[in-house]
């Protein structure tokens, strides 16, 4: 039986688009567009991801190549020469190797602009965030109420869709039917066969006896035919079974500095790189815990909203931060259980002796049970937390700090922090 399968696409499409020439499009030029908006997006502001990207690639970039016939050979005249004769080598004019957006205007040169499209604001994500990931993700348990299936080769079985039939497998059931169900059949042929053999030699004066052997021997030959060479029980289907598997469960620790000495501005850096981190879970890792968390003298675990619209301030006691994230990993997320990341962002600027609390916090009890915990300070001055957090740096391979000097800086700092594969 022959199933037949049609795929309709129901998206929709704009005026004069094409969904499918467009994702063709972009698959084939996926590198050039890729390095692209990693050029867009170090001048941009976060708001400007819901505006999307125009995209510009060079003409040479996208030439395909063609054939063409120029056998034979061509003269030609051009009108107006008063500077060359025959054999000379003409110099291509100023401005005509093309590339309409760049080089100096000339009367003579021709050229071609340069492809511009724009891509939305899902496919500048995608672009941006796809080779980023969280560090040293693993696969930490079994959920019981909602566990991962993956499904796995489990033998052969007698029923199944035509799709799954293994046919060497069933040719080779139906021949040891065939075998054994013949065996005892062929054997009693080869006897007779001999004892006909015989009788022709010895005894070539008995007609009875030889027509006898070989009514014999046709009736178990024509037995043997009537064995089925494929019978419906011989059929075997590949069979597959799912089992459940470890699900990676993650938790994201969002630490902002809110003191009086983090003004406006960066404040306002602070939460970009926030944002961002946020639009990055959320396009990789739906499922993934965001816990947030503003302190000055104290710290409290606030609402999204909160946490990125409050404008609560105060003192500076950076260790509170530290504090309670480790308190809520205790009552909430057992290590064992969970993958747990931290990402803090402050300017630095703390209490010395609460400085080294902070360091003490994390050597002791935030790193031994995180899989990664990223700093990033928001000035270029060097604070006395950032000498704390430069020891922590050179003894633990999961922290990583890095500064932000403007907005401007936001992106290229994210991805180092986050980029696939990269060393902290």
């Amino acid at each position: 039986m022959t199933v037949l399968q049609q795929v309709i696409d129901r998206r929709l499409s704009g005026k004069n688009k094409s969904i499918g020439n467009r994702e063709r499009f972009l698959r084939r030029f996926r590198e050039q567009i890729r390095d692209t908006v990693r050029r867009a997006v170090a001048g941009r502001s976060i708001h400007d991801i819901e505006q999307g990207e125009d995209i510009t690639l060079p003409r040479r970039d996208v030439y395909e190549p063609v054939f063409g016939h120029t056998g034979g050979t061509r003269e030609s005249v051009h009108p107006g020469n008063r500077e060359y004769v025959r054999g000379d080598r003409i110099a291509r004019p100023k401005g005509g190797s093309g590339g309409g957006s760049g080089g100096e205007a000339s009367p003579d040169g021709e050229g071609d602009d340069d492809f511009v499209f724009r891509i939305s604001r899902e496919e500048f994500m995608q672009y941006f965030f796809d080779d980023l990931a969280l560090p040293d993700l693993i696969r930490t348990q079994l959920l019981p109420d909602a566990p991962e299936w993956k499904s796995r080769r489990a033998g052969f079985i007698s029923d199944g869709t035509p799709t799954n039939l293994h046919v060497v497998r069933s040719l080779r059931v139906a021949l040891s039917r065939r075998i054994a169900i013949g065996g005892e059949t062929r054997r009693q042929v080869h006897e007779l066969e001999a004892q006909l053999a015989l009788a022709l030699r010895d005894a070539p004066d008995l007609p009875d006896e030889i027509l006898s052997l070989r009514t014999q021997i046709d009736t178990l030959r024509r037995r043997l035919k009537t064995i089925p060479f494929f019978d419906p029980f011989d059929l075997r289907y590949r069979n597959r079974v799912r089992v459940p598997q470890p699900t990676s469960k993650a938790v994201m620790f969002c630490l902002m500095d809110v003191s009086g000495s983090m003004d406006e501005t960066r404040k306002d850096i602070a939460k970009r790189f926030f944002i961002l981190l946020y639009l990055f879970l959320r396009k990789h890792y739906e499922k993934t815990d965001v816990i947030f968390i503003r302190h000055h003298t104290q710290a409290t675990e606030v609402s999204e909203e909160e946490f990125f619209q409050s404008t609560e301030t105060g003192g500076t006691v950076v260790s509170s931060a530290l504090a309670l994230m480790h308190q809520i990993i205790q009552e909430r997320y057992p290590p064992g259980d969970w993958n747990i990341y931290g990402a803090q962002a402050s300017d630095g600027d703390n209490w010395h002796q609460d400085s080294a609390r902070c360091r003490e916090l994390l050597v002791n009890k935030l790193l031994p049970v995180s899989r990664y915990f990223a700093y990033v300070q928001v000035g270029e001055e060097d604070q006395n937390l950032w000498e704390e957090y430069t020891q922590v740096q050179e003894a633990n391979r999961n922290f990583a700090m890095r500064k932000v000097g403007g907005a401007d800086e936001i992106f290229p700092v994210f991805r180092e922090l986050f980029k696939k594969g990269a060393k902290p």
